[in-house]
Parts: structure tokens; C-alpha cells; sequence
């Protein structure tokens, strides 16, 4: 028995419960909040309120009635409400409005169907019925049957045969403010007006409303709803002509009066971003219009129902926009029921060419459907021109979460919304695809020539630029001040000695004179200090124009265009070439100094990094990338780069690193065909050249296993899963992998190893709701298991980061092999005398540079009671050589043994990092020693090639010291070493002549260090063992 009552009492039980929300949301009389909204402090507010009283009016008369008088009055007033009598007042509109005339002709123009319609879905469709008993709601839902009959009656009122008593009527209605209420002001009057009264009133409201800003003084229009910016943001001849405007001519409108910028991306993320065959007008027509099919399209295969659309109408704001709502049935799922939604869709920004427009949907009977709504923001915008000719648009769909209310649900609902719209959308482009062609790669390719050809034109003229440098206020007053005392001059007579003046000696006579004479003093240091920082600024005036890159593979050029930064706006207009990279690269790190030298304390002024998989080669074309950072983001600091990169060799670029590749994995790979490549690519939004290595069936673990496929390719790491419809997918780069750890078998990884990817902190957020776990240093954890053969998997994936994370000493080891082996060293005989222990004072002059190399000398460093085996110490790797180096700031510093290269010739190689003392970039350094005997056999030569890096500019140059250490032949106690420092420039730079002169000065400095401390540990240890 219970078991039968138990649903009907549940059933009954939500009945009363949705009464009782829609009679509180009737008392409320707030008529934005939709049914079954909060139990909020403010509802409950708006609907106990104690609305305005009213006065009793005279000789008031209670009828008798068999019911209780609470529940229904009949009053009846002594007087009449109306005035009977005749007015004696005149008014003379002459006097008002003067000359003035004004074309209300479109007042008396025969009523349309479409002001009609607008005035009746813009009525509350839930507020108290006329005499009628038929609230709006039932004008609109049944629209397409009564709106001939309603035209008729608006045509009968036109034409001045309705029967206006009729229709005109209304109930004057007592609603009881408390129990026992027997005095009129217990009661609160309600006028029930008929509807199609309500429906004349506001079409001839909404007419005149066009004319109230000419017809009222802006001085007495408290009471107006709309001001004259806002009246329909058109004029009165346009609005006259809107009321029958086409969905065309309103676009017109709104670019007539389009002022605004386009909007940001919602902060929820992008659900479509791409490049269609179409001018943005048209593509704006094809998903708006209101004769569009699209939608609905999308709607039947998307199994949506009940979809209607209301027309579009002006909103009344500033400036005032078209607004329209949808509504529709979603498809139920295996998981949510079909429920329904609507959408207000307005634009923001129309301008021709720039179209966006701002949804909100709504989905009440979702669960917690109340507290949150969904925001997505559609942008259609000028793309650019493919290589036919013809107009593109780049069109983006982001979205957002807004919560009226706080919730503790509310991770969850933000991840299950985000997967059901990336769904969504996913069909969306598909089918926005059939009808409209996405622009491909290769009808976007740019003229990378084309678009570099203005940077590459020599800057402007000195003439150009000095007028421009030149022509200020302190300039040409200075030159008038100059010019005027002049001509005074010329003009004067000799004057008489005064006071302490004589012969050739000329003093002011008066403090005005005074004044004069140091202001014009300063004007003049002043412009000479300007034409001495622009002699300086051209001097120093070069470029990287005209350096190329080596070698074939993928090319990367970077154009930085201009700067926004918190000192100035510099216009740079330089061209940087990378060589030849057998790989594409994933991510490129940008950092602005301020910069000396790679010694230099520099301050920085922001960085940034690009990513080249979330971004497509039309926007890598032209970028423009805000900067990180304290001063930065103070500053919004901004750069202005143009990025190319370009595969020389095709298809065959990727067989020599999948070939490469075999040799680490052992084993056959083969290129994917096209079409996997593109499923790849479309899958996770990649690139058109990254390409597929190979995939593998595997389980991530999270709570529970979930079974899906893992996606190697040449830059990164991709998961997809698809479970009952739940997608999970995500991808991160191999640069961000830390370490990948093999876990044996166990009961938690189902019997089989398992793979561990630990990523960077910091890195890989994107991805972060794949991760196992997250380590108390902020590290994602990602497991991945049960693969079909997991020795094949983990061979690849081993051998794929390995060659990402390549070490730096390996690198450079590499980068040293290709290197000529017969080029020989530049001579540095000749030189400039910098240091010498015997003289104080440092000194230095540039007398040469050879073969690209600037050559500078360390003067002859002489050591008393010191032998030549003993100064060789600090070269032979052992404990003195440690510790002189760890003294002078140089970390992790490790060496190898000398070995023979080439007859009577040693080497080894050095690897160490500066600290920060040293160099602000914390530069890694490795270099190359090579040892052989001096030509007098009285000693030892020794040529040093240092590369550093993670320093700016650090691929242009290589550091070359060369060290001559000999016995005096007079004085064998004596030793001497000479050194020499160049710099051998790869690549040109205007910065040349400054990233020399830093690092001459901080080796100089280093060398000096080095060979003192050298001396007093040589010292102490000989005095130590004759202590002994």
C-alpha cells in the first residue's frame, strides 16, 4: 500500500510545491526572476512589501454582500472621476517651439505587422488579465494564429470604425493589504486593462517616443525612459524608416552609430576559432539572419525540438542594440533528461566588418539550473586575404560561466558545462563546415616576402630623422633666443665700463641680464646634449638584415616589429633568422632587457612565451604579445612580432627525424597517412605540420582506470577518451616533462608496469584534469597503463623525451662536431694592454679586429717565487683549480682530463654556470681547452673557445681566450702569462660594439681575480711545506 501511495504523494507533494513558488513569484511582482528562482533575502523583500496607500475618498459607502467584505468591495464615490467642465487654458505651441517645425507625419502612417509584433512580445507575459481573462502570454505563444485578427482591430482603429467603449474598458480591482480589511485603504487598487488597449497604448507610445527628444527640453526629461543617445541610436528619418527595416538595413544602423571596441574572449576559454572562405558580412547574415536555416539545421541534427526564435528588436541602451530570444528543447542524453533552454542573443558590435554578439542561456530545469548561466561570445572578424583574392573572416566562439547564486557545486558544474558545450560546438563546426568552406593552410599561406618586405627597407634618412628628433619646443626656442641676442648685438652700441668690468671683459649690468644669460646658458647645453645622443644613437645604428639562416630543415623567422613598454615605444623593424632545426619547435621564451652584455646587471623589462600549438600561422603572422612581469604587467607592456616558420624540405624533413628516431626507438616508423594526420590534428586542435609519431591503447590513472588512447608526436603528449559520451582529452608538451619513472607491476596498476610522466612545475595546467595527483612542489603526476605491449611504448616514449631534454653539454658537444676541424684560431697578436699586475690603474685601447674578431690583451702578469709547473695547476683540474674557480663565482664546475687531439696539441673540455654576481642570466657556460707547448719551448700555450647560454644573443658570438704562460729566462723563479681575450662575432648585431665591451671588462676583472688568488695559494702552500 505504501509502496503505490508513495509516488502519487511525491507527485502531488512538487505540484503544491511549483504553486506555491509561482504565487510567491506573482506576489514578488519582480518580473525578471524566472519561476522557481532563489529563496533569497531580496525576494522575499519585494514580495511582503506594503505597496502605496491610498486615500479614502469621501462619502464611502460599503455595500452589503453575502461573502466576507475582504474578499470583494464594490465602492462607489459621491463624485465622478472625470472633469466635466470645460478648460479656459490655452496653449500656444508658437511660443514653445518658435520657428522650429518637425515631420511627425510617420505618427498617422497605417500600423505594420512587424511594430505590432514587437509590442507584443515585449509586453510581460505573465502580468494580471483584462477583462478579457487572457493574459499576453497567450498573444505570444499563439501569435501565428491571432495576428490577423489582431491587424484587423489595429486597422479598424486606424480607420476610426473600432468601437472604442469596447475595448477600452478595465476592472478596478480591491485586493485586501490585511485580514478583516473594512476601510478603503485596506485595500490596494489593481486596473485590469483589456489587452488590445495595452497593445494600441504602447505602439503609439513607442512611435512618439522616436520625437520625444526634439518635442521636450533636455532640462525636463526626468520622466523620459530613453534619452537622446540613446532613443534607438538613430535619427528620427531613420527610426521612421526602421520600423520596417530588414535585418540588412539594421546593421546599417548599428555601424552607422558603432563606436565601441571589439570585446575580449570570454575568460572560459575558445570552443571554435577558425578561418572560413566568406566575408564576414555574409557569414554574420548566415548564422543571424532571421531568415537563417542554419541554426534550425543544427537544431534537428543536434535531435533539438520546439526551437523558436522571436525577431530581432532594439534594446533600449546605450547605444542601444538588437536583442532577440530563442528557445528550445535540448535532446535528452544517457545521463540528463531533454529540458529546455532559452537564449538572449544581442549585439554588441556591428561595424560592417566586425560583428559580435553577446548569449546567454539559461537551462532551469537543470539541476542547480537557477544559480548559474551560461555566456558564450560570438566574434566574426576580418581574415586574412587567401592567395585567390578573395575576403576571409576568422571567426571565434568563447564562453563563460556567471553564478547568481554561490554553490558548493560549483567545480562541478563548470566541468560538466564546459564538456556538454565543447561538444556541442564540435558538431557546430562540422556542420557550419558542409556548408561554408574552412580556409586551408595553404590558401592562408602568406607571402612571408611580401609581409617582411616593409621591415627590411632601410630606416629612415638622417635628414628624416633629425627633423623629426629636432623639431620640439626647446629646439626652436633656443634657436629664436640664440638668433635674438644676435641681431641684439649687431644692433647695440659699444657701451661704457661699469663697476668691475674692463677691456674684453663684459658683466652683466642687472639681474634681469643675469637670468637672461643662465637661461640661455642652459638652453644651449641642453640642445648640444640632444645632438650628441642622436651623433651617438647613429653611430651605433646597425641591423640584422641580410644574416640568413643555415641549413635545411625548419626555419623559424621572427620579426620584432615594435614594442610598448613602459619607457618608450620603440620601433625596432629587425629580422632574426634561426638556423635549420630538424624538428618544430614547441614553445619560443621572449624576454625584453635592458641590455648591456651578458655580464651586464640588466633590469627586466618583461617576457613572455609563445606557443606555437595554440596558435594558428595567421596569427603567429602578425602578434602582438602582452608581457609578464612586475614592470610589465604595471605597464601592460606589449610586443609586436611577426613569426614564420617554414619546413624547406616537405615530407622529407619528417622522414630524417622519424629515421633518426628508429635508431633511438629500435624500431620501424613510418609517416601516418593524411588523413590520420588530419583526424590527429583536428582532434586536439594542433597545427597542419605537427604530425603523428605513432598511438597507443592504454588506461590513465585517476581514481578509477580509464581506457583510451595515447598520441605521440614530435612535440608532444595527447590522451583521448570517450566514455558513455564523456570526452576526456588533453595533450602537453615533451619540454614540459621532468621525468618519466617505470612502476613495477602491482595490484594497482591491473597486474602490468605502468609509465609515470612528471611534469614541470608550472607547466602543463591545461592538462591538469588528467593528472593522478599533484606533489607538494605544485608537479602533475600523469600515470599511464595497461598498454598491449609496454615495452614498445615505453621505448618510444623513452627515446621521444630523451631527445627533447637533451642535455646542454651534449648539445654544444654537437654543435662543436660540426665545426670545421682544420679552421684554426684567430691570431690575437695584435692587442691592447689591459692589465698588469705591476700598475694600478687599468687601461685599454682597440687596435684591431681580425676575421670577425674583436682582440683584446691582458699585458703580462708577472709571479715571483713562482714556477711554471705550479701555475699550470690551475689548468690540470685538480684541487687548486676547484677551488680558485668556486672563489671567482663559478658554480657546478667540472672538467675532463686532458687527452691528445693532434700532435704536441691537448684537450679537454670545462663545463660551469656563473652566479648571479657574475651574470644576472645565470649562463651556462662550456668551452672548449686546447694545450700546447710555446714555440720557445719555455712554456704553454693554452686557447680557450667559451659558448655561453641562456643569455641574450648568446647564438651570435663565441668567447676566444688564448693564455701564454712562460719562465723567465733571466729569472727562472719569475713566471709570466700573457692574456688574451676576442670575441669572434657568428652573426651581425648592432649591439656589438656594447656586448664587447662588457665582456672585456668582466674578464679582465675575472682574469685578474684568478691569477691573484692563484699566487697567494701557490705562496701559501710552498710556505706551508717549508713550515714542515
Amino acid at each position: 500500500m505504501e509502496r503505490n501511495l508513495r509516488p502519487m504523494l511525491k507527485v502531488r507533494y512538487e505540484d503544491l510545491c511549483l504553486q506555491k513558488e509561482i504565487k510567491w513569484k506573482q506576489r514578488s511582482r519582480v518580473h525578471w526572476l524566472k519561476v522557481g528562482g532563489a529563496n533569497t533575502k531580496f525576494f522575499h523583500l519585494k514580495a511582503n512589501a506594503r505597496r502605496n496607500k491610498i486615500s479614502s475618498p469621501n462619502s464611502l459607502m460599503v455595500l452589503s454582500h453575502s461573502r466576507r467584505p475582504s474578499r470583494s468591495q464594490s465602492i462607489l464615490f459621491s463624485q465622478p472621476t472625470r472633469v466635466t467642465h470645460d478648460s479656459s487654458a490655452k496653449i500656444d505651441l508658437q511660443a514653445v517651439y518658435g520657428d522650429e517645425t518637425f515631420d511627425l507625419s510617420s505618427l498617422q502612417t497605417p500600423f505594420t505587422l512587424t511594430e505590432v509584433k514587437r509590442a507584443v512580445f515585449s509586453n510581460a507575459p505573465e502580468k494580471a488579465p483584462g477583462p478579457d481573462g487572457l493574459p499576453m502570454l497567450f498573444y505570444q505563444r499563439f501569435w501565428n494564429l491571432l495576428k490577423d485578427d489582431i491587424m484587423s482591430v489595429f486597422n479598424s482603429f486606424y480607420n476610426d470604425t473600432a468601437k472604442i467603449d469596447m475595448i477600452n474598458t478595465s476592472w478596478l480591482c480591491l485586493i485586501s493589504k490585511k485580514k478583516e480589511a473594512l476601510f478603503a485603504n485596506d485595500f490596494r487598487p489593481i486596473s485590469l486593462v483589456h489587452s488590445m488597449a495595452k497593445l494600441i497604448s504602447k505602439v503609439l507610445a513607442s512611435r512618439l517616443q522616436i520625437f520625444l527628444h526634439d518635442l521636450i527640453n533636455p532640462y525636463q526629461a526626468a520622466f523620459i525612459k530613453v534619452n537622446k543617445s540613446a532613443t534607438l541610436a538613430v535619427d528620427k528619418d531613420a527610426s521612421a524608416e526602421l520600423t520596417d527595416a530588414t535585418f540588412e538595413e539594421a546593421m546599417e544602423i548599428m555601424q552607422l552609430r558603432d563606436e565601441g571596441e571589439m570585446p575580449e574572449n570570454l575568460r572560459g576559454g575558445i570552443l571554435l576559432e577558425q578561418t572560413y572562405t566568406i566575408e564576414p558580412k555574409d557569414l554574420n547574415s548566415f548564422l543571424f539572419g532571421p531568415n537563417s536555416k542554419f541554426m534550425k539545421d543544427l537544431a534537428e541534427l543536434q535531435g533539438t525540438t520546439d526551437y523558436q526564435e522571436t525577431p530581432w528588436t532594439w534594446k533600449c541602451m546605450d547605444p542601444p542594440c538588437l536583442t532577440r530570444a530563442v528557445s528550445y528543447t535540448k535532446a535528452a542524453t544517457k545521463l540528463v533528461k531533454a529540458v529546455k533552454a532559452t537564449e538572449e542573443q544581442t549585439y554588441i558590435k556591428a561595424d560592417g566588418k566586425r560583428f559580435a554578439v553577446m548569449v546567454r542561456v539559461s537551462t532551469p530545469e537543470v539541476p542547480f539550473g537557477n544559480s548559474f548561466e551560461v555566456v558564450l561570445l560570438y566574434k566574426i572578424m576580418p581574415g586574412p586575404e587567401l592567395l585567390s583574392g578573395e575576403e576571409s573572416s576568422h571567426f571565434v566562439i568563447s564562453f563563460s560561466i556567471d553564478f547568481l547564486q554561490s554553490t558548493v557545486m560549483k567545480s562541478m558544474i563548470e566541468g560538466s558545462a564546459r564538456q556538454g558545450l565543447k561538444e556541442n560546438f564540435e558538431s557546430f563546426a562540422d556542420t557550419l563546415s558542409q556548408h561554408i568552406k574552412p580556409a586551408t593552410s595553404s590558401e592562408l599561406e602568406f607571402d612571408k616576402d611580401k609581409l617582411l618586405a616593409p621591415l627590411q627597407l632601410d630606416h629612415q634618412s638622417d635628414l628624416e630623422l633629425a627633423i623629426k628628433y629636432f623639431c620640439n619646443f626647446t629646439v626652436v626656442s633656443t634657436i629664436v633666443m640664440v638668433l635674438y641676442v644676435l641681431l641684439h648685438i649687431l644692433l647695440s652700441q659699444p657701451a661704457t665700463m661699469k663697476g668691475l668690468e674692463f677691456d674684453g671683459l663684459d658683466l652683466p649690468d642687472t639681474f634681469g641680464e643675469l637670468i637672461t644669460s643662465a637661461i640661455i646658458v642652459l638652453q644651449v647645453e641642453r640642445v648640444l646634449d640632444m645632438i650628441s645622443h642622436f651623433v651617438q644613437a647613429r653611430m651605433r645604428r646597425g641591423c640584422d638584415h641580410g644574416v640568413k639562416a643555415r641549413g635545411v630543415g625548419w626555419l623559424l623567422t621572427v620579426a620584432l616589429v615594435e614594442g610598448k613598454l613602459q619607457t618608450s615605444d620603440p620601433q625596432w623593424n629587425e629580422i632574426m633568422e634561426f638556423d635549420a632545426m630538424q624538428e618544430p619547435p614547441s614553445v619560443l621564451d621572449v624576454e625584453v632587457f635592458n641590455f648591456d652584455g651578458p655580464f651586464d646587471l640588466s633590469t627586466s623589462l618583461g617576457h613572455a612565451e609563445i606557443n606555437f600549438l595554440k596558435h594558428t600561422s595567421a596569427e603567429l603572422a602578425d602578434i602582438w604579445v602582452p608581457l609578464e612581469g612586475r614592470l610589465a604587467q604595471t605597464c601592460q607592456s606589449q610586443l609586436h612580432l611577426r613569426i614564420f616558420l617554414d619546413n624547406t624540405r616537405g615530407v622529407e624533413t619528417i622522414r630524417e627525424y622519424l629515421a633518426k628516431m628508429e635508431k633511438e626507438v629500435g624500431k620501424k616508423l613510418d609517416i601516418r597517412s593524411p588523413h590520420k594526420n588530419s583526424a590527429f590534428q583536428k582532434l586536439f586542435g594542433l597545427p597542419p605540420e605537427e604530425f603523428l609519431i605513432n598511438d597507443y591503447s592504454c588506461s590513465l590513472k585517476r581514481k578509477i582506470p580509464l581506457q583510451g588512447r595515447l598520441f605521440l608526436s614530435a612535440r608532444t603528449v595527447g590522451f583521448y577518451a570517450n566514455l558513455f559520451g564523456h570526452k576526456t582529452k588533453f595533450f602537453f608538451l615533451w619540454e614540459d616533462v621532468e621525468d618519466i619513472q617505470v612502476v613495477p607491476p602491482s595490484f594497482a596498476t591491473m597486474g602490468g608496469p605502468a609509465l609515470l610522466m612528471i611534469l614541470k612545475r608550472g607547466r602543463g595546467l591545461d592538462a591538469r584534469h588528467g593528472a593522478k595527483s599533484q606533489d607538494q612542489e605544485g608537479r602533475l603526476r600523469f600515470q599511464f597503463q595497461s598498454f598491449v605491449s609496454f615495452n614498445t611504448a615505453s621505448r618510444t616514449i623513452m627515446a621521444l623525451w630523451r631527445t627533447k631534454n637533451m642535455v646542454i653539454e651534449q648539445r654544444a658537444k654537437l654543435e662543436q662536431d660540426q665545426q670545421d676541424d682544420g679552421k684554426s684560431y684567430v691570431s690575437t697578436d695584435d692587442a691592447e694592454s689591459i692589465m698588469n699586475i705591476d700598475d694600478v690603474a687599468l687601461s685599454r685601447h682597440i687596435l684591431q679586429s681580425f676575421l670577425s674578431m674583436n682582440s683584446n690583451y691582458f699585458p703580462a702578469l708577472l709571479f715571483e717565487d713562482g714556477s711554471l709547473n705550479s701555475l699550470m695547476e690551475i689548468f690540470n683540474g685538480g684541487d687548486l683549480e676547484m677551488k680558485i674557480m668556486s672563489k671567482v663565482g663559478c658554480l657546478n664546475y667540472s672538467s675532463t682530463p686532458w687527452e691528445d687531439a693532434k700532435p704536441n696539441i691537448q684537450e679537454r673540455r670545462v663545463r660551469y654556470k656563473f652566479n648571479r654576481y657574475m651574470s644576472i642570466f645565470g649562463s651556462e657556460v662550456v668551452s672548449t681547452q686546447m694545450k700546447s707547448p710555446s714555440i720557445d719551448g719555455n712554456g704553454w700555450t693554452i686557447d680557450d673557445v667559451t659558448t655561453l647560454h641562456n643569455v641574450p644573443f648568446s647564438d651570435y658570438f663565441r668567447v676566444r681566450l688564448r693564455y701564454d704562460i712562460q719562465s723567465r729566462i733571466t729569472e727562472s723563479w719569475r713566471s709570466q702569462c700573457d692574456v688574451f681575450v676576442g670575441i669572434e662575432w657568428l652573426r651581425s648585431t648592432k649591439f656589438q660594439q656594447r656586448i664587447t665591451r662588457n665582456i672585456c671588462d668582466k674578464l679582465a676583472h675575472r682574469a685578474k681575480e684568478i691569477f691573484e688568488l692563484a699566487e697567494r695559494e701557490i705562496l701559501s702552500a710552498k710556505s706551508t711545506s717549508s713550515d714542515r
